[in-house]
């Protein structure tokens, strides 16, 4: 802190370094201001005016502000911009502060009391403002114990938590399927995610995290929840401390933890994620993902749910059955399916909302949703009852009905439609509590007296235009306009004066004082005794939160359910078949997300079959570009998850044997923050596979080794689809442009050639999007290229490179041969590699540090004069 400051200028200081690298709200009066770095780092993001006020260090001090009543939009778009803030509130009034300066013996003048009371993260937000309704907000930690990384996250809107452990390697897959809005690690350790805020290695001890577990679930023991590891425990220390740090010491909601099992979900990489577009496309955002083309749920919490399912595809058979059981009991009742959904509509978010009171940040609005919400749960008991349900559905039900107890008494004590805020009272329904009846009462005789006395001052003093008014600084008091201000002025009028206006005079009197205390007096009592009444409500409430939870979650399996099943009728799909076999059979499967997107547009989508098993788990795929390989590949990917899921799926039959991990490689792009070129993002996720991949694992493969030379491209896509079909044994689609791998299905006896139908028409291509048996006859590349627009000089030059390198391939079997009278391409492709080859394990034998600097100077012009000569 610099020498010199003010005393206000010292708290700040004081309390922006207990910030740390949040932006620090500062509240003075009815404002938020920022100062400093954080003033034009929100300026500029907030697009608001940058000012200054006063000076600290001879210097301008820069600031900006925003109002605390429209404060939520504010940090709604800086979290979005990737900022955390810090709350810095006033903790007491100026009269308390001044009360606190005559105790202390200090002036009389004293600076209000602040500090941080909370702090605003993208993984910590409650309210409705800064949330997405339809998404989870997940706040994950993550640590590395003994070998094994633990995992816990959180949703503190639902209060939902789980834990679990993987390898290293896989921590990548683990956090890409939470989809996390914020990650925290240990600082200590070095392989955290590269976008994890970093917090004290010691809030990671796995004792610590078993202790505040069982503090924050008032148990004894965790064996109740379910087996953890030390891993697990750790992460869970590590997510409880952070929470305990961002409310200052209050916790939000959190529900008792939910061991996750290793292979309880099927495994997905990141790539594979993000290749599929299961809950974003690939440009962001929701619109052209999975998500977005089977989402009818009419909740946000059945929506958040839905997500979580296909995040998660279950690898358990008979939950997978379960689930696929309710869906069809909605899908052949279209009648109950429809009442479902609009009883679902009508009721709010009551997890949410549960969140929000547990967190010391709800409002009466929250509790008239419980009520409201919790009262709709009951409804929908009693419509299901006497009813064959399903088994999800009977063992849902039960979650549904209670709280009875409670919903009568949030009837009794809420008007109809609470209010957001209660510093101005009103949401208690009258008839609730007596007294505070009667101090209504009070209030509004002494207002009607107002008004009685406002008529009989007018009277008195003969001034029409006399009127009794009101403001937060004066209170009540009498206005009259200037030219009427003698006759109150006079010494035995009764009234004195207070205020002098531009265009009026103020005055009391001994009467209006009198009825403006009673006024005040009664609704002081009548506020004191609504923020009683509303502390008791949300005490009821935190009391029954885990039971209050359950039924938040049963109303959103509900609605997935039935969104499934409203989905499934829309489309025409069918009900998968789960198998244990190592097969996928589809008859004509279609694209989810492509089939809608051509649907809006008039067009018809083209199905296709599927039929993979032990004796034909390989597909080889060719045809031309555009013809529709990779949507056949995706297809059948995302088939799966819904299946797994426990969806219906967009095909006429479908039998899916159960599968361990989904891998998609298809289509690559640079990650140069990664030092990554797109071929080497290929290779990564190939190997990936390679590694990884099972029996009872389904891989798509797309044009595996066009990002290298032809040569090496071909080697590369034979090898690995040889080890697909040797070493991994796994169900396959592989799509490729190598006519040459045709010649794998005379030693792979399991791989099969298949390719899209394409034909040319008067020197048009059509591409037909139907699958045939048997290898392509050719790519189409030159006529795709004519549909792109390439001019036609250079088509017409490519035609006759082609036909000399058809030609040379028929003489010779080489892939450059027959272009020697070709000045350019191929000619000199195999002397230019091989001598480029030379030159490279040249450059691998220098030992650079033992060379001098002539020694150094030689080399590099022997090595220039040997490029030159492969030129």
């Amino acid at each position: 802190m610099a020498g010199g400051a003010t005393p206000m200028m010292a708290q700040y200081l004081a309390l922006r370094e207990e910030a740390g690298d949040c932006l620090l709200f500062y509240r003075m009066g009815d404002f938020f201001e920022l100062f400093f770095e954080d003033a034009k780092r929100a300026a500029a993001i907030l697009d608001i005016a940058l000012t200054t006020r006063g000076e600290h260090d001879g210097a301008p001090i820069p600031m900006c502000g925003v109002p605390v009543h429209s404060a939520e939009s504010y940090l709604a778009r800086l979290i979005r911009a990737g900022c955390r803030v810090a709350i810095a509130e006033q903790t007491e009034t100026p009269a308390q502060a001044k009360e606190r300066a005559r105790r202390e013996g200090r002036a009389s003048k004293s600076l209000v009391a602040r500090d941080i009371v909370r702090f605003v993260t993208a993984g910590t937000l409650t309210e409705d403002a800064l949330l997405e309704p339809r998404r989870a907000n997940v706040l994950a930690a993550v640590c590395e114990l003994r070998g094994t990384c633990g995992v816990a996250a959180c949703d503190i809107s639902t209060g939902r938590m789980d834990v679990e452990e993987c390898a290293p390697e896989a921590l990548g897959a683990a956090l890409a399927r939470l989809g996390a809005s914020e990650v925290v690690a240990p600082e200590s350790w070095d392989d955290a995610p590269a976008d994890a805020i970093a917090r004290p290695a010691r809030d990671f001890a796995s004792e610590s995290g078993d202790a505040r577990l069982r503090s924050v679930h008032g148990v004894a023991t965790l064996d109740g929840f379910g087996a953890f590891s030390r891993a697990m425990l750790a992460a869970a220390g590590g997510l409880i401390a952070y929470l305990e740090h961002v409310g200052r010491g209050a916790l939000p909601l959190l529900l008792p933890p939910r061991p996750r099992e290793g292979g309880a979900v099927l495994a997905m990489d990141e790539a594979t994620r993000t290749s599929l577009e299961i809950l974003e496309a690939a440009g962001g955002g929701r619109k052209g993902s999975l998500l977005d083309a089977i989402d009818r749920c009419v909740t946000g919490a059945g929506a958040r749910q839905l997500a979580e399912d296909l995040s998660a595809p279950l690898t358990d058979a008979s939950a997978i059955a379960a689930r696929l059981g309710a869906v069809s009991w909605l899908h052949e009742d279209a009648l109950l399916r429809d009442e479902l959904r609009a009883a679902l509509r009508a009721l709010p978010d009551i997890g949410r909302a549960l969140g929000r009171l547990v967190a010391g940040r709800g409002s009466p609005r929250d509790l008239g949703q419980l009520r409201d919400g919790l009262g709709g749960a009951r409804a929908l008991h009693e419509r299901l009852a006497d009813r064959d349900l399903p088994d999800l559905a009977a063992t849902l039900r039960p979650a549904l009905a209670g709280h009875g107890a409670l919903v009568d008494h949030l009837s009794r004590a809420l008007v109809p439609s609470p209010p957001t805020e209660r510093t101005q009272g009103g949401f208690i329904a009258e008839g609730f509590d007596a007294t505070l009846d009667e101090l209504r009462r009070t209030a509004g005789n002494a207002r009607r007296a107002i008004a009685a006395l406002e008529a009989r001052y007018r009277e008195q003093t003969g001034i029409a235009a006399l009127k009794i008014k009101h403001n937060n600084v004066l209170g009540y008091f009498v206005e009259v306009p200037q030219r009427h201000a003698d006759t109150l002025m006079e010494a035995d009028s009764g009234f004195t004066h207070r205020q002098t206006m531009a265009g009026a005079m103020r005055f009391n009197a001994l009467e209006l004082h009198d009825e403006a205390s009673r006024i005040t007096e009664a609704g002081a009592h009548a506020l004191t005794a609504e923020e009683g009444h509303f502390a008791e409500l949300v005490k009821m409430v935190v009391a029954a939160r885990e039971s209050i939870a359950g039924t938040a979650a049963a109303l959103a399996r509900l609605d997935v359910c039935a969104g499934q099943a409203e989905r499934a009728a829309e489309g025409g799909w069918c009900r998968p078949t789960i198998s244990d076999a190592a097969c996928l059979e589809i008859e004509s499967g279609r694209h989810p997300v492509v089939e809608a997107a051509l649907a809006a547009g008039g067009e018809r989508f083209v199905a296709n079959d599927c039929r993979l098993d032990e004796s034909d788990r390989l597909w080889l795929i060719g045809g031309p570009n555009m013809g529709g390989k990779s949507t056949f590949l995706r297809q059948n990917a995302l088939i799966v998850i819904l299946a797994q899921a426990g969806g219906f799926v967009p095909a006429k039959t479908a039998t899916i044997g159960l599968v361990d991990r989904l891998f998609s490689r298809v289509g690559a792009s640079d990650n140069l923050a990664r030092g990554r070129s797109t071929f080497m993002v290929e290779m990564v996720e190939t190997a990936a596979i390679l590694a990884q991949a099972s029996e009872r694992s389904f891989v798509i493969l797309d044009e595996v080794g066009r990002g290298t030379s032809t040569y090496d491209g071909l080697a590369l896509a034979w090898a690995v689809a040889e080890a697909v079909h040797e070493s991994n044994r796994c169900r396959c689609l592989f799509a490729t442009h190598y006519h040459e791998l045709a010649r794998l299905a005379e030693t792979c006896d399991a791989l099969s050639l298949h390719h899209v139908r394409a034909r040319e028409w008067k020197g048009e291509l059509v591409l037909l999007h139907e699958l045939a048996t048997g290898p392509a006859d050719r790519s189409y590349g030159l006529a795709v290229a004519r549909l792109a627009g390439v001019p036609a000089p250079v088509i017409a030059r490519a035609k006759a490179v082609l036909q000399k390198l058809e030609k040379g391939r028929a003489e010779t079997g080489g892939l450059a041969a027959g272009l020697g009278d070709l000045p350019l391409f191929a000619a000199a492709a195999g002397a230019r590699e091989e001598h480029c080859d030379t030159l490279r394990d040249k450059f691998d034998t220098i030992d650079v540090d033992a060379l001098s600097p002539r020694e150094a100077l030689e080399l590099l012009y022997e090595l220039k004069r040997e490029a030159s000569q492969g030129a």
